[in-house]
């Protein structure tokens, strides 16, 4: 398995919540940031392969033996991730690139002891689930908070965007995982919102809060 074929693997995996009937090769390509040529040419190889279920027109889909390699691929960049931030004192928007080259790692002995060295951790340093041994992953309650309603109120705990931009504008604005935010107002004319983060009230826009996932109070 080469590393563009286990990049391609997550690809699919990742846009199969948004195309649940098959992901079209042109998304695929979008995603990859390759031609749609390239991207069709790498589906028929993974199909021979038996990791992609793939009919042209019908778009591909990932077998029970690609979806079970795109989901280590993605345990172990979460772990990797939650280690450089955990223990070598990386901030949050420094981890992605770097875990995109350590996750291509085969070793699985490794990846054993670098899950309980970092204690099971369930999370990664974006709240995105980390997958466990067995490829099981506990799906958190969260909703974005662009769909909260004034005087609602939760725990902030997830991004949907792991850019750096946006999580140096997160750093900037004091907003980061685990903190408390309340709605305070909706702008009816852009959506945007007024909340309150650790006792401040600031305006974010409604770009930044569809990228905000909140865990919200009961």
């Amino acid at each position: 398995m080469t590393l563009s074929e286990e990049n391609y693997l997550k690809a699919v995996y990742h846009l199969e919540s948004t195309f649940s009937e098959g992901v079209p090769t042109n998304a695929i390509a979008e995603e990859m940031q390759t031609k749609p040529s390239s991207a069709t040419d790498m589906v028929k190889r993974l199909a021979e392969k038996e990791l992609i279920a793939y009919k042209p027109y019908q778009g591909a889909k990932l077998t029970k033996r690609g979806k079970n390699h795109a989901i280590k691929v993605i345990r172990k960049h979460r772990l990797w991730e939650s280690f450089l931030v955990e223990k070598l004192n990386f901030s949050w928007d420094e981890v992605h690139e770097i875990a995109e080259q350590l996750e291509h790692i085969k070793s699985e002995k490794l990846i054993y002891e670098l899950d309980k060295f970092l204690g099971y951790p369930k999370t990664d340093p974006h709240g995105d689930p980390i997958p466990d041994e067995e490829g099981n992953i506990e799906l958190i309650q969260k909703q974005v908070l662009a769909e909260m309603e004034k005087g609602e109120e939760g725990i902030c705990v997830g991004v949907n965007d792991s850019s750096s931009a946006f999580l140096q504008y997160l750093d900037k604005n004091n907003i980061s995982l685990g903190k408390k935010i309340k709605v305070i107002d909706k702008e009816e004319f852009d959506n945007s919102l007024v909340i309150t983060v650790n006792e401040e009230n600031i305006t974010i826009s409604s770009l930044a809060a569809n990228n905000l996932y909140i865990k919200k109070y009961k």
